[in-house]
Order: structure tokens, then C-alpha cells, then sequence
């Protein structure tokens, strides 16, 4: 098998450490990599596979002077859209997980189990759809190959992770503090709890990125139009994000209304067939899946799975997966993989 020159951009986040492990989790055949990062970070020096790697800084001249086969981009929407066409214009393929990218109608939106075949070889760009997405549609795609989902209502609950390092420190910051107090300091007193806008610590923050003029978050709608992009473009979708004090993997309480009947058991053994995902659902046992479940785990979990008895075709579920890793690293580097089967 061929190996491959590889970068990751944005290497020193959270979820650009996260991409290197996978890269070598799940083995791929890279040949030679290059972390590549801010003027800030540049000359940190994390590892791959035991060995350091010196991070170097992303620029222009950088792109110009460096032959690479694909680049994985985990830095924000304003790096990749200024630095993915330098690579594609060198024939270099950006696996992108801002997003810049998600909505263009040039642009593949992927994740593997579901729509790998809109992958191309004359594509050098490929979106990584939003982590709360990813987990939802990669549990409801065989449902709706079944029995065609009609409409989603859906209400998220988010780590924190999924907005970045400094999101993880302001948890860390907050609990320690109330914590400290002896609890006599619940409601903190903080003019700044960025990247929040409200005290994450102990509390549910029902705004996830900016309001759009509907009344809704800007996750929200990422949610709602890359699911129609991936599934189905015809099908009704509403979304609440919710911020919550968990550090790692995303719930989502996901209600769906089918276009013909489709029981409870009939869906549980679709998912059970289904790659990556996991099933958790004996109430009796009081077994579901939770956030600590899926911590560091590569699969998709599903568990609560039952009838609507307010709606006919209707199934309620709860869905969960590890945000950094189903949700973002993992997702990429199984595009990678799905990638040079065609290149």
C-alpha cells in the first residue's frame, strides 16, 4: 500500500491532538506528516507514533514550498478559508472540520458509513460536518433508508470540548471555584466567562454560537441544513443546542416522524446492523448510553428507543457519541481513508 504525505493544520487544539491519534489509532498509511499550527504554536512539538514532531507555522509560503497529498484542518472557518484553496489550487486535498466549507454546493459534506460515494478524486476540498450532526444523522440514516424520516425534532446537549481548549479550561476554572467555596459560591459573581456567555460550571446554557435573525442559534441551523444535505433536502428539521457542564461526548434526545410505520424493535435491529453504531437499550436493566460512556469510544451510541404514543410513525431516541472523536477527528481521518481508495 502506498503511504502518504500528511499535515494536520491546527494540530495543537483539542481536536487537531485528537486527529493525530486517530491517524495513529486506525493505522494510516502515513509515509511522512507535518503539524502545522499559528505563529503562537509554532515549535511546540507533540508526538506521532512515539516520535516528536516539531510544529511549523501555516502560511501562504509555506503552502507554496511544501508538496503534500492531503492536509486534515481542524483550525477555525477564517484559517480554512483562506489557506484550503492555496491547497487545492496545488492539488492537495483538505479534509476541513470548520464550517467554511459545509454548505457549498461544490463541496462534498461526509460522513463514511452514510454518502462516501459523493467523494471524487477532482474534489480537493471535503467538509467534516459539525459534530452534533454527525452523531444524529449517522444513527438515523438506515431509519430513514427504511421507512423516510418526514421531520426531526431534536434538543442537544454539548460538551464543552466542542467549543476548544479554552471552553475546557473555563470548566475546569469554574468548578474548582464553586467547589473550593464549599458550594457557598454557586452563582459566580465573573464579569467574563468566555468563550461562554453565561457560567458553564453547573448550569445549562441554551445558546450554542450566535442568534441568527430566526430566533435561532447559528449551531442550530448548521444542524438543520447539513442534515438535509446529507439525508434528504426534504426533510422538516427543528433544533434547541444546549450547552452543558460535561466535558466530553454530546447527548441529543432526537424525536422522528416517519413517512410509513416503523416499530421500536424494527429500528433498535437496524442499528444493531449498522457500522459504528453501538446499541445500549434495556430500560428494565437500566441500561442507555451516557456521555462518560462514550469518552474515548469510536462508536456511535443509541439507547431510549421508543414508540411516540402522542404521534403516529413516530419514534423517540437518544443518541450519543464522543464529540472529538465520532464528532470531528475520527469522522476525518475515515474520510482520509475513504479518500485514497479513489485517488
Amino acid at each position: 500500500m502506498r503511504n502518504y504525505k500528511v499535515a494536520v493544520a491546527g494540530s495543537t487544539g483539542a481536536v487537531g491532538r485528537e486527529m493525530l491519534k486517530m491517524l495513529e489509532r486506525l493505522d494510516f498509511p502515513v509515509g511522512e506528516i507535518r503539524l502545522l499550527a499559528s505563529s503562537r504554536s509554532a515549535g511546540k512539538k507533540p508526538t506521532f507514533k512515539g516520535r516528536e514532531i516539531t510544529v511549523e507555522e501555516l502560511s501562504p509560503e509555506w503552502i507554496v514550498n511544501n508538496d503534500l497529498d492531503m492536509v486534515i484542518m481542524s483550525a477555525g472557518g477564517s484559517i480554512s478559508e483562506k489557506y484550503a484553496p492555496l491547497f487545492r489550487d496545488k492539488k492537495i486535498y483538505v479534509i476541513d472540520n470548520s464550517s467554511a466549507w459545509r454548505m457549498d454546493k461544490d463541496v462534498p459534506l461526509v460522513v463514511p458509513e452514510i454518502n462516501s460515494a459523493t467523494l471524487s478524486k477532482d474534489k480537493y476540498i471535503i467538509a467534516n460536518p459539525n459534530c452534533s450532526t454527525i452523531q444524529m444523522v449517522h444513527a438515523l440514516a438506515p431509519l430513514h433508508r427504511k421507512a423516510v424520516i418526514k421531520r426531526i425534532i431534536a434538543v442537544t446537549f454539548q460538551a464543552v470540548s466542542g467549543a476548544g481548549q479554552k471552553a475546557i479550561s473555563e470548566l475546569e476554572k469554574e468548578s474548582r471555584q464553586i467547589v473550593e467555596s464549599g458550594f457557598a459560591e454557586k452563582k459566580l459573581s465573573n464579569k467574563d466567562f468566555s468563550p461562554f456567555p453565561r457560567q458553564i460550571a453547573f448550569n445549562c446554557i441554551p445558546q450554542i454560537d450566535v442568534f441568527m435573525e430566526n430566533a435561532f442559534t447559528k449551531e442550530e441551523m448548521k444542524m438543520v441544513n447539513e442534515t438535509k444535505k446529507i439525508l434528504d433536502p426534504s426533510i422538516e428539521l427543528s433544533v434547541t443546542c444546549v450547552r452543558v457542564p460535561v466535558f466530553r461526548g454530546h447527548s441529543e434526545a432526537v424525536n422522528i416522524e416517519f413517512s410509513n410505520d416503523i416499530s421500536a424493535d424494527e429500528a433498535r435491529k437496524l442499528l444493531e446492523k449498522e457500522p459504528g453504531i453501538k446499541v445500549i437499550d434495556d430500560t428494565a436493566s437500566l441500561k442507555y448510553p451516557t456521555a462518560i460512556d462514550a469518552d474515548g469510544e469510536l462508536e456511535t451510541f443509541v439507547g431510549r428507543i421508543r414508540k411516540d404514543e402522542s404521534r403516529p410513525n413516530s419514534l423517540w431516541m437518544w443518541i450519543v457519541s464522543d464529540n472529538l472523536l465520532k464528532g470531528a477527528a475520527l469522522n476525518a481521518v475515515q474520510i482520509a481513508q475513504k479518500l485514497i481508495e479513489i485517488i
